[in-house]
Formats: C-alpha cells, structure tokens, sequence
C-alpha cells in the first residue's frame, strides 16, 4: 500500500483556508466588533473643532449637536444592518464544516 491511499481511507482532510462563508461571516463579525471604536472616534471630532467667542471664530453650538445626532443615527443604522447580514449569513450556514468530519 502507498502513503496515498493510507490517506484516503483515513477520511476528508481539512483544508488549510477557510470556507468562503464562515470567512465572510468572520470579517462581518470583526467589523460588528470595530463598529463601536468608529462611533466613539466619530463622536470624538467635535472635541477638535474650534471654539471661540465671535461667531466667525467657532462652530456654532446646533451644528455640533446635529452632528453628534447625525453620527449616532449613522451608527445604530449601521449595526442594524450588521445584524441583519449576521442572521441571514447564520441562517444560511446550515451544512457542517469539513474541517469537523475528518477524523485523524
């Protein structure tokens, strides 16, 4: 018997990469995890802005405030559609990786 057909009747061996969906899934969910640091930057940026005491020196107090509203809108935008795209790449992910059914 040669090595070669020791290895087949062993059973499936694992690929190296990932399946393309548990990939996917993986970088949506990393990205999930990221959504919070980008908000926390976004809503951070008014803090740079310049204030003054002339109105020609400072941004006005109603654009700040339209901006911080206008970022948080953004972001719980942006995390229901991460969830969506997470229960629907779940939902789809029904048939088992071949990386459990190889038995050494």
């Amino acid at each position: 018997m040669s090595k070669g057909e020791d290895r087949q009747t062993q059973g499936v061996r694992p690929s190296l990469f990932l399946e393309r969906q548990s990939y996917r899934r993986r970088r949506l969910t990393d990205a999930a995890r990221l959504l919070p640091v980008l908000g926390a930057a976004l809503i951070a940026i008014p803090l740079l802005w310049p204030s003054g005491d002339a109105v020609q020196d400072g941004i006005p107090l109603s654009s700040a405030i339209l901006y911080i509203f206008s970022c948080w809108v953004v972001l719980i935008a942006a995390s229901l559609i991460f969830g969506f795209a997470s229960r629907h790449k779940t939902a789809n992910d029904d048939s088992e990786p071949e990386s459990d059914r190889w038995q050494p």
